[in-house]
């Protein structure tokens, strides 16, 4: 599965910020000396989360970021697509298409790799910061959230691929 440490540590930090329950912004250095992450590395990966929405910044003394909204409404999706993290375990150069499987043409095991990838790309559209940080059993806080039809925000869009393109009527 490609899944590289920016998608992992976003999820970390995120979580780690989530379990301060704090509304006084947390500074990197905190998050990097609690985690084991470089602060360099945060700085980078926090401007993603900032620009897509997930944590608001704020500069000067006892500055540094807090969630933008609650932890209950941070799916894990989101936070490693806002760090441009695919989430594949296919070969594939085209995610869930067939380029660079077998010479332009899917190989024998591509609809086995490209289920399993879905699978995950759903359980993770299922799970917040929330059930991270509660520490719930993640499987069933998925499942619940299925039956009951409570889908995230972007049920609208592939949690693996770019938004979903609303059909123009003829």
């Amino acid at each position: 599965m490609k899944l590289s440490t920016k998608g992992r540590y976003a999820v970390m930090a995120m979580a780690d910020l989530a379990a301060r329950r704090s509304d006084r912004p947390v500074p990197l250095a905190a998050i990097a000396a609690n985690q084991n992450i470089s602060q360099e590395y945060l700085e980078q990966l926090f401007a993603r989360l900032r620009r897509a929405g997930l944590v608001e910044s704020v500069r000067g003394p006892g500055g540094g970021y807090r969630l933008s909204r609650d932890p209950e409404d941070i799916f894990i999706i989101d936070i490693i697509r806002a760090a441009d993290e695919p989430l594949q375990v296919t070969r594939c150069a085209d995610g869930d298409g067939v380029m660079g499987c077998q010479n332009g043409a899917a190989c024998i095991t591509h609809e086995l790799w490209s289920a399993l990838s879905r699978q995950i790309c759903n359980f993770l559209s299922h799970i917040t910061l929330g059930d991270v940080i509660e520490r719930r059993n993640l499987a069933l806080a998925a499942e619940v959230r299925r039956a009951e039809a409570l889908t995230p925000r972007h049920a609208l869009s592939d949690p693996c691929g770019e938004p979903a393109r609303e059909k123009e009527e003829a």
